[in-house]
Parts: structure tokens; sequence; C-alpha cells
């Protein structure tokens, strides 16, 4: 197995080579250096610098949470920018620190970006997971009249947090809008749980069915992306028959 595997590396890499013109003492290599001279090449050849530094910054997350957000403590001390304000509000926001989140998207809504769309859409999203009902609506009210906001997740919140506020109507209307075929499944989960909340069984009983056998027909990356969904998706069909 892992003869032929090398083998397929070594075809990979030589095929790759001659289509990209690259220097042909690169195959001399990869033949003669079967693992080495193949991982060099890809290293040097197929992965770009910026996909390598992208895994290393995830790796560093996942082993320090923190330091992506002392990084950019650190860049915005040096550098008070937009930018940089907006995207340590961003990883405050990811992390789930919900009020320094609100307190630096708030303080990026001065001057020519007073109604910039995405900064208001991510702070009526911490306004949602801080419970701050009113707010999530104020948000939205700036909003509502940009193109963008109609299937967003700010769109998604601001339909849950009207149900809180009993405008079951107008939440409904919005969560429709997520209703599109073979897309949009945690929605549309939400959505079907939605429609149970509401006594409508038969209606959220064909939205899962339908759900179901979207999945039974996706594509395999499809799936894997939306499994959790689906699986969510059977144990609420099961649960109402």
């Amino acid at each position: 197995m892992y003869y032929y595997a090398v083998i397929a590396l070594q075809g990979f890499c030589v095929y790759h080579c001659y289509t990209n013109r690259n220097n042909y003492y690169w195959i001399f290599a990869i033949i003669f250096l079967p693992v080495v001279g193949c991982l060099l090449y890809l290293f040097m050849n197929v992965f770009r610098k910026r996909d390598i530094e992208k895994v290393q910054e995830t790796l560093v997350t996942a082993i320090n949470p923190s330091k992506k957000i002392q990084d950019l403590e650190k860049k915005l001390k040096f550098s008070e920018t937009f930018e940089n304000r907006v995207a340590l509000a961003d990883a405050y926001l990811a992390e789930g620190l919900y009020l320094e989140a609100i307190s630096r998207y708030e303080s990026s809504l001065k001057d020519v970006f007073s109604t910039d769309f995405y900064v208001i859409s991510k702070l009526l999203e911490a306004y949602y997971y801080s419970s701050n009902t009113d707010e999530v609506l104020n948000c939205a009210e700036k909003i509502k009249g940009n193109t963008k906001f109609r299937k967003s997740k700010a769109s998604f919140l601001y339909a849950l947090t009207l149900e809180k506020n009993g405008k079951v109507e107008e939440a409904e209307e919005i969560l429709r809008t997520f209703d599109a075929p073979y897309s949009n499944f945690m929605e549309r989960l939400e959505l079907g749980i939605f429609l149970l909340r509401q006594d409508k069984r038969d209606a959220c009983k064909e939205l899962f069915e339908e759900m179901l056998m979207e999945s039974e027909n996706m594509s395999k990356q499809n799936f894997r992306q939306n499994r959790e969904f689906i699986k969510r998706v059977k144990e609420e069909l099961q649960a109402i028959n």
C-alpha cells in the first residue's frame, strides 16, 4: 500500500511539474528521492506560502485561543484603524466575549463608517447572544433596507428575536426566506422547530421530510458539512411521528 501511495504521489508531482513548466531538475529529485523529493516539490511549488501560514495560524489558535486576541489587541494599540477595531471585535465575538465585542463594534461606527452594514450586522449578533433584544431590534432597523440583509445571519437572528417579542407572523415570513432546497440546513432546522412551537406539526413534518430526501441525494462534501443538522432533523421527525 505504501509503495503504491508513493508511486501515485510521484506521478502527481511529475505531472504538475511538466504541465506548469517548472524546472526539470525537480523531476530527477522526485524520481530518485521519492518521498523527500515529492515533499520538497509540494512545499516549494504546490502549497502556497499563504496556505501554509494559514494552517500554522489555525494550529496556534487551536492550542492557544487567546493568542489571536492578544495579537489583535497589540495591533490595535499600535494602529487605531477601523479594520483593526473590527478584526478585534470579530475575535471577541468568536470567543463569546460579547460585551467586549459590542464595545469595539460600537466604537467602529463613526464618521464614514457610521452605517457600515457588516459592523451593524455583527453588532446585532453580539447583542442577540448577550440577550439584549431591544438592541437587536434597533440594529435591524438600521440595516433592514440593505439587500444584503435578506438572507444574512443577522436577518435570521432578527426573526428569532421577533418571535420572542410575540411577532410570530413576521418572524415566520423571514424564516421562510431561508427555505431553499439543498442549502441552509441549520436555518431550516430552526424553521421546523419554530413551526412546532406554533403548533404547525404538518408543516414541520413536511419540511423535515423534504430535508431528509435532499440529504440522500446530496454530494458527500455537502452531507459532511450538514451531518449534525441532518441527524437533528431525523431525531425531531421521529419525535413527531
